[in-house]
């Protein structure tokens, strides 16, 4: 299980740098950044594709299904720099990492747990009132989204 200890020092270590670094760089929007059929991936690499579309002011735009690792945008872009389109559609799940000595993604509690923790209260609480974050996807979309991030112009 040396895979799961390295997982999860490299994600706390990437959540730690972005948090630290977040507040450091306000700057005006430039242009859009538009999500249409994201189906997650890599944790880290999403981590630092919002930082850097939070330093840079560029607007996120919502527009399809933004799923697991795509949803992490929440925690890393303010609010104001997002907004979501009728066809806006987030999808979460408990985390998962691979396991070399099985060859196949395994559930983490800790990796959960931190997701969890990253997430801003609105979406933890909607979390736990869907049953909270297991291997099944729940999609967030409609009335509930738009409550939490206004809608694109």
């Amino acid at each position: 299980m040396a895979s799961s200890v390295k997982w999860q020092v490299a994600l706390a270590g990437a959540l730690t740098a972005a948090v630290l670094t977040l507040a450091a760089f306000p700057n005006p929007a430039f242009a859009d950044v538009r999500v249409t059929g994201d189906l997650g991936g890599e944790v880290t690499s999403y981590i630092r594709k919002f930082q850097e579309i939070r330093e840079s002011g560029e607007r996120l735009v919502i527009d399809g299904p933004c799923l697991s690792a795509c949803t992490l945008f929440a925690a890393f872009v303010p609010p104001d720099q997002v907004c979501v389109t009728r066809r806006a559609v987030l999808g979460f799940h408990g985390a998962t990492l691979y396991d070399d000595a099985r060859h196949r993604l395994v559930p983490t509690r800790r990796g959960t747990a931190l997701v969890m923790h990253v997430y801003p209260p609105e979406i933890r609480n909607w979390i736990a009132r869907h049953g909270g974050l297991t291997q099944r996807i729940i999609m967030m979309r409609g009335h509930d989204l738009a409550a939490l991030f206004r809608t694109c112009q």
